[in-house]
């Protein structure tokens, strides 16, 4: 999901200058010493690193522990939530019904689900299982992720299939890459429809078990055991503490993947080997011709600066981000649930594939990691991926405590003065496919709760004119929001609209695409 939230290292340290001197293939023992820095820098508690070159594992360990509560050690079986990396999963299961003969990229999504339907019918109409992956869609960054995201919500897939139809398209249909999950899920469901079999029954059958990922499961409520399970970590208000795990069940295919380094190794070699297994890798999980297909450019992503890697270009393809990085092809995804972040890398013209699993939802930790082993078999020597993203992480959060800040200042200086009649706007707003949201008056503070979503709760703090600030009960979000309400000619509220406060809140909390009317 996300969101969520993502980045590298690699160095030789000297004792007395601390400063990374790297001039060959990074060993273990150095990615050791990067990745023990990477801990302490950005208080994750655990991660788990695999590295994979010609078809062999050359690395793989756990650092650190589960949970700050149980203290476990995490080893390379110890199982993540990978979320988004799922997304990789998903495109191979349909890759494999077009070997299968049950489906083709481009049928369109009514031929298997007759009453799928965006918001523009021609889009409808003309919108293909390709489509499904590719995040071009026309609808806004993380449409309607509020509909899973932050989990508790009673939305089924079925409502989330339905409610598709109320959100609005923000670009032309395939023309703008932005980023999407329920897509994903409808993906999920074109599976069950096209196999007969779930999309979690699917994977598990079809890709976990020929592969031997013998510990991994579709979800977390799917795992068999669940004794080596990270805790999921977040800083809250300055202080490290574990959160509430984030879970897709609603929508697996889209994020609900939990598996370990040493599984996922199994996965990265099948790819780096063209989708075959093995001994002797007489054995083919889906074609050459459907990997081609899933590691081709579908929708472009704009490159405006070549960054660290020369970079000129970019594009997602089906299920995996891809790029050129000092020349070679780069096949690649994250993921992000609370308090959990992970990376996959696949660098096929080098055979190389680099896997990095956190409990802690900083991503500046796994892409440190990712892109300083990335350096050592490009040559690249005298840099340190953990300073970079650790200074570049401290200016981004300082720039949004500075936003956050002000309001802060502004509804802390209202408090002092008159306070608006609260009860003008207590009542029962209504958005198509959020469902209802109470506005209520109690022990003199305005309260507002999400029905379907009971983790929305919070106070309504007065900032300025018509608008308020809600505080969520649950400060594990790091979402707060503004929340406007509009009025008729009469001057009584009628509607209400919500922005994220914070430009570092999760794309997930997509409040700017709800539209409330007061019933």
């Amino acid at each position: 999901m996300k969101s969520p939230l993502l980045f590298v290292a690699l160095f030789f340290v000297s004792s007395l200058l601390c400063k990374p001197v790297f001039a060959q293939v990074i060993t273990s023992a150095q990615i050791d010493q990067l990745v023990e820095r990477t801990l302490k820098t950005f208080e994750v508690p655990g991660i788990a690193v695999a590295v994979v070159k010609d078809g062999k594992v050359i690395h793989s360990k756990g650092y650190g522990i589960r949970s700050i509560h149980s203290k476990e050690k995490v080893d390379a079986n110890t199982l993540f939530g990978i979320a988004s990396n799922s997304k990789a999963f998903t495109a191979a299961t349909l890759g494999i019904l077009i070997d299968d003969g049950k489906l083709n990229w481009d049928d369109k999504v009514v031929d298997y689900i007759p009453e799928f339907r965006l918001y523009n019918s021609y889009v409808t109409e003309d919108f293909t299982i390709r489509d499904l992956l590719t995040h071009r869609s026309g609808l806004g960054l993380g449409a309607g992720d509020l509909m899973f995201f932050p989990d508790s919500s009673d939305f089924t897939l079925k409502d989330v299939i339905h409610n598709l139809r109320y959100l609005k398209q923000v670009s032309g249909f395939r023309t703008k890459y932005d980023y999407d999950n329920l897509l994903y899920m409808v993906a999920g469901e074109v599976v069950k429809r096209a196999s007969g079999q779930s999309w979690e029954d699917f994977v598990e059958t079809r890709i976990m078990k020929p592969l031997q990922m013998e510990k991994s499961a579709a979800s977390f409520s799917r795992l068999k055991d669940k004794s080596n399970v990270i805790d999921a970590h977040a800083v809250i208000e300055g202080k490290l503490r574990t959160v509430r795990r984030g879970r897709l069940d609603v929508g697996n295919s889209a994020g609900g993947i939990n598996s370990s380094i040493n599984d996922l190794s199994k996965w990265v070699i099948m790819q780096l080997n063209g989708g075959k297994y093995g001994d002797g890798l007489s054995k083919t999980l889906f074609s050459a011709k459907v990997q081609d297909e899933m590691w081709t450019p579908q929708t472009i992503i704009p490159v405006r600066n070549p960054g660290p890697y020369n970079t000129h270009f970019s594009a997602y393809g089906l299920g995996w981000g891809l790029s050129d990085v000092k020349g070679y092809k780069q096949v690649t995804h994250t993921g992000g649930l609370p308090g959990m972040v992970t990376q996959v890398t696949l660098l096929p013209e080098l055979k190389l594939g680099i896997i990095v699993l956190t409990n802690q939802q900083a991503g500046a930790a796994f892409t440190s990691i990712t892109n300083q082993i990335k350096d050592s078999y490009f040559g690249i020597t005298g840099t340190d991926r953990v300073k970079e993203y650790s200074d570049r992480l401290r200016e981004n959060t300082a720039s949004a405590d500075k936003v956050t800040d002000e309001v802060r200042k502004v509804v802390e200086a209202q408090k002092s003065a008159a306070k608006p009649d609260l009860n003008f706007y207590a009542g029962t707003y209504h958005d198509n496919w959020l469902g209802d949201v109470s506005i209520a008056v109690k022990n003199d503070r305005l309260l507002f709760a999400a029905k379907r979503s009971p983790r929305l709760t919070g106070e309504l703090y007065f900032y300025k004119g018509n608008t308020f600030v809600v505080k969520w009960n649950d400060r594990s979000l790091e979402a707060d929001a503004f929340v406007m309400f509009g009025l008729d000619y009469e001057g009584k509220p009628v509607s209400m609209k919500m922005k994220a406060i914070s430009p570092l809140t999760d794309f997930s909390y997509d409040f700017h695409d709800l539209e409330f009317g007061r019933k």
